[in-house]
C-alpha cells in the first residue's frame, strides 16, 4: 500500500508539470507569433534656405484724420434730426434743424434798419441847406457892394458938406451892417457844409451798421440748419429734439470722424528708427507698405503708409511718433482701436527657416526632431534667431534639406 500511495503522488507530480510545460511552449509560440509594432506616423517639412525680409512691430492705436464736433451755434429748440445713428454721412448733409423763426424776425428788423439808413444818407447828400445857405450869403454879399459904393460916393460929399453928414453916418453904419451880415452868412454856410459832411458820415455808418445787422441776421438764420462739414461716421447724438440749445454755450450735439482713410500713430524707438533710416538709405529695406495686425490677431487686408514722422525724439521716452494711413473702405477700423503695426526693417539673406511649429523647448534650450534619410529620428539642439511669420530663423543645427518633424512629435523618440 504504501508504495502504491507513493507511484501515485508521483505520478501525480509528473502529471501537474508536464501540464505546466506545455502551458509555457504555447505562451513562447504565441509570442514569437505576434508582429511587431508600426512605426509612428509623422508629419515633416523640409527645412529650406532663402532671402527673407525681417519685420518690425509697434504698439498702435488708430485715430481719425479728421473730427469735427458739431454743436449748436445759435440759442434756439432743436426741432428735428435728419440722420441715423452711428451711419456715414455725406460732405454737406443736413443733420440738425433748429427753430429759426426768431432769427428770420430779426433779419427783417436789419433789412428795415437798412432802408431806413439809406433813406437818411439820400437826406444828409441834399444840398438843399448848403445851397440856401449860399444864396443867403451872395444876397449879403449884394447889400455889401451896395454899401460900400454909398459910403465912396457919399464920403467926398460929405467933406464938402455937400450932404448932411447924417447921411453919410447912416451910409458908414450900413456898411458895418452889411459887412457883419456877410460874416455870419460866411459861417452859415460853413455850418451847412460841416453839418451836411456829418450827417452824411453818420448816415453811411448807420447803413453799414444795418448791413453788418442783415449778415450777423442771416448768419443766425443760416446756423439754424446743421449740415455735416465731412464726409464720416457719425456717433451717438447727445440732445434729443425738442430741447433748448445753445444757451449760453454752443452745445455738442454729435461728432463726425473721418474714417477713410484712417489714421494709425505707433511709436518707434531711436534705435529702431535709426536702424530703419539705415537700412532704408542703403536700399535694403524701408519702403515696403505697412501691415496692421489687429486685436484678434488678424491682419488688416490693406496696406498703409507712413505721412508724418514726428519733429523730435520724446526725451522722456526716446522715441519717436508715426502716423500712418490705412485705406478703410469697409469702414472695419474705428478711431481708438489698438493693434501693432509690422513694417520689414531689413532684409535677411539666405538664411536657414524651420517651421515654428517644428521647435520645441526644453529648460531653455531650443531643439528640432530632424527625421534622417533611413527615417530614423536624431534630437538636434538649433541656435534660433527671429520670427519670420510661421518660420524661425535658425543659425546653427539643422542643414538645408533636412527633414523636421512639424506634427507628430509626441510620438517620435530620438532612435526610433
Amino acid at each position: 500500500r504504501s508504495q502504491a500511495k507513493v507511484v501515485t503522488m508521483l505520478a501525480v507530480v509528473w502529471l501537474a508539470v508536464s501540464l505546466t510545460a506545455c502551458d509555457r511552449g504555447k505562451e513562447a509560440e504565441k509570442k514569437q507569433a505576434a508582429p511587431a509594432p508600426p512605426p509612428p506616423d509623422v508629419v515633416v517639412a523640409e527645412v529650406i534656405q532663402k532671402t527673407v525680409p525681417l519685420y518690425s512691430e509697434f504698439v498702435a492705436q488708430t485715430d481719425a484724420k479728421e473730427t469735427v464736433e458739431i454743436r449748436a451755434r445759435v440759442s434756439a429748440f432743436l426741432e428735428a434730426q435728419h440722420f441715423a445713428e452711428g451711419t456715414v454721412v455725406k460732405k454737406d448733409q443736413l443733420l440738425f434743424t433748429l427753430d429759426k423763426r426768431e432769427y428770420e424776425a430779426q433779419l427783417l428788423q436789419a433789412k428795415a434798419q437798412l432802408a431806413k439808413a439809406q433813406a437818411d444818407l439820400a437826406f444828409a447828400k441834399d444840398n438843399a441847406l448848403v445851397e440856401s445857405a449860399n444864396s443867403n450869403l451872395e444876397v449879403a454879399l449884394a447889400r455889401l457892394g451896395k454899401a460900400e459904393t454909398d459910403e465912396r460916393r457919399l464920403k467926398p460929399l460929405a467933406e464938402r458938406r455937400a450932404v448932411p453928414q447924417q447921411d453919410y453916418d447912416d451910409a458908414v453904419a450900413n456898411l458895418d451892417a452889411a459887412r457883419a451880415e456877410v460874416s455870419s452868412k460866411k459861417s452859415s454856410v460853413n455850418t451847412a457844409q460841416v453839418n451836411q459832411t456829418s450827417g452824411i458820415a453818420q448816415a453811411e455808418a448807420a447803413v453799414a451798421s444795418a448791413k453788418a445787422a442783415i449778415v450777423q441776421a442771416e448768419l443766425n438764420v443760416s446756423y439754424c440748419t446743421i449740415r455735416s462739414p465731412i464726409e464720416g461716421l457719425i456717433g451717438k447724438r447727445l440732445v434729443s429734439p425738442g430741447n433748448l440749445v445753445g444757451k449760453g454755450e454752443a452745445t455738442l450735439l454729435d461728432t463726425v470722424s473721418s474714417i477713410d482713410p484712417i489714421r494709425v500713430q505707433a511709436t518707434i524707438s531711436e534705435a529702431e528708427y535709426l536702424r530703419f533710416m539705415g537700412q532704408r538709405k542703403a536700399g535694403k529695406g524701408g519702403n515696403a507698405a505697412l501691415e496692421l495686425i489687429l486685436a484678434d490677431g488678424s491682419v488688416f487686408p490693406h496696406k498703409g503708409r507712413v505721412v508724418i514722422a514726428d519733429r523730435a525724439v520724446d526725451v522722456k521716452t526716446g522715441t519717436l511718433s508715426l502716423l500712418a494711413e490705412f485705406s478703410n473702405p469697409e469702414g472695419l477700423l474705428r478711431p481708438g482701436q489698438f493693434g501693432r503695426v509690422r513694417a520689414a526693417a531689413e532684409v535677411a539673406e539666405n538664411v536657414i527657416l524651420v517651421p515654428q511649429r517644428a521647435v520645441q523647448e526644453t529648460q531653455g534650450n531650443k531643439s528640432v526632431l530632424v527625421v534622417g534619410a533611413d527615417n530614423v529620428v536624431t534630437l538636434r539642439t538649433i541656435s534660433p534667431g527671429q520670427n519670420v511669420g510661421d518660420l524661425l530663423i535658425v543659425r546653427d543645427g539643422v542643414k538645408p534639406g533636412e527633414r523636421v518633424i512639424v506634427d507628430g512629435v509626441q510620438k517620435a523618440r530620438p532612435g526610433s
